[in-house]
């Protein structure tokens, strides 16, 4: 195996780190189990990070090959607006010509969604105030557990201090990557049962949420507003 190096993401690692998002998408397996359509769920998971803050991503490369990825935001904020002003309508442009819902899986998965959104399932606390920036990380099958998602970690964490950046967060449906996040100082502010899932699992499943501080050893919760914003 070549030796693995972290650096920035650049134009040209896109579709891999599309490519690594499809198949890790579902607890760290292919998001194939519970949608159909790889470019538009692709498009959805990575398209803000690689195509508006590219600067705040890293990838892992290893013999010329990219392994792995960390795509970062220094304020989610900023992510949410674009994302409704700019993201959204693309993707619902592609979802309607391309008759992406009509898919047999597609359908029951939104129809699953909109359950959960009904139920109350998607609301979350808005951590924003306190840990604005956030991060999406997934590692290749054969690399994890190798220490290239701490080095990635670090990159970014360094990255953001240079921004003075006060915090930051993620959501995980992985109840074994707490110990990662532990490991890498992060502590667990909130947890949720969604159901969304329970057609593939045949249960519930749990949203993670964990945050850092950054220069500032204290985990002050803030105060908690609650609302409804579906992450997968």
């Amino acid at each position: 195996m070549e030796p693995v190096v972290i650096r920035k993401f650049l134009p040209r690692d896109r579709s891999k780190v599309r490519n690594i998002a499809w198949n890790t998408a579902f607890m760290g397996n292919s998001a194939a189990a519970f949608f159909e359509d790889e470019e538009f769920l692709s498009e959805l998971l990575t398209g803000y990070f690689t195509d508006f803050e590219p600067e705040s991503c890293f990838v892992a490369e290893s013999g010329n090959e990219v392994v792995g990825y960390l795509l970062g935001c220094r304020d989610s904020r900023i992510l949410d607006r674009v994302s409704a002003v700019s993201l959204a309508p693309r993707l619902l442009k592609e979802l309607i010509a391309r008759n992406i819902l009509f898919h047999a899986k597609n359908l029951r998965f939104g129809w699953n969604m909109l359950k959960s959104l009904l139920l109350g399932e998607l609301a979350a606390p808005d951590f924003s105030a306190e840990y604005p920036a956030t991060l999406h990380i997934n590692i290749q099958e054969g690399f994890r557990h190798s220490g290239t998602g701490s080095r990635l970690m670090a990159a970014y964490l360094a990255y953001l201090k240079e921004y003075n950046v006060k915090g930051v967060r993620l959501a995980t449906y992985s109840p074994a990557a707490g110990e990662f996040f532990h490991k890498n100082g992060f502590a667990l502010l909130f947890s949720k049962r969604r159901t969304y899932f329970r057609n593939i699992i045949d249960s519930e499943v749990n949203v993670f949420i964990y945050a850092k501080k950054l220069g500032d050893a204290s985990m002050v919760l803030p105060k908690q507003n609650h609302r409804s914003v579906p992450r997968f």
